[in-house]
């Protein structure tokens, strides 16, 4: 546990927010960065914002691929973002799915999105600051992971962010604090948001 002061925390969904979405991203050499990702996060990084991703990684307990597949795949996106000047912090993913094949996995956990669970664990391992703290993601069920833990949230339109934010006419117990074009967009949004609620000067 840091015994830090407390800061800010943006927390990131994967798949579809900081790097492509391919479906089940099963092998490290399918990562790709969405484009300006590296570069919002390297802005975090010099705000002294916290930078934690968290990621449903359900094709484990589907019998898809196993959780070194998965390992090897945060150290490949750790390498893209280092190349590029940009840090993660904390990586936390849940392997869990009720309908999954591998049995021990085969829960309904605490700790799959829309559940607040890894927002809680990073909590509780980092100096996080959640009432200054944000979720980025490119699904309404991110927005829902955010606000389920008092965090205000951000939906981009990559990914699955275009479709989603249709049903938002329908869907308005999840409506985000601001939807974004991009990662790097969405970043620019909470560096101003803190800038006025007077958390981070710069």
């Amino acid at each position: 546990m840091d015994n830090g002061k407390p800061r800010p925390a943006v927390f990131f969904d994967r798949d579809g927010t900081i790097c492509e979405e391919v479906g089940y991203l099963s092998s490290p050499d399918q990562l790709v960065l969405i484009e300006g990702a590296a570069e919002g996060i390297r802005d975090l990084n010099s705000a002294g914002i916290l930078v934690v991703i968290t990621t449903n990684q359900s094709g484990v307990a589907r019998g898809y691929f196993p959780e070194d597949v998965v390992e090897a795949v945060h150290e490949r996106m750790r390498k893209l973002l280092s190349a590029q000047g940009a840090r993660v912090d904390a990586i936390y993913y849940c392997p869990h799915h009720p309908e999954g094949i591998v049995g021990a996995l085969r829960i309904d956990c605490q700790c799959r999105k829309p559940k607040p669970g890894m927002i809680h664990r990073a909590a509780a391992e980092l100096p996080v600051d959640l009432a200054s703290s944000y979720v980025v993601g490119d699904k309404l069920s991110d927005i829902e992971f955010g606000q389920s833990a008092g965090l205000k949230a951000v939906l981009v339109r990559t990914g699955y962010g275009r479709e989603e934010e249709k049903k938002l006419t329908q869907d308005v117990s999840r409506k985000p604090d601001y939807v974004a074009d991009d990662v790097y967009q969405a970043t620019q949004w909470i560096l101003t948001d803190l800038k006025k609620r007077g958390v981070v000067r710069f």
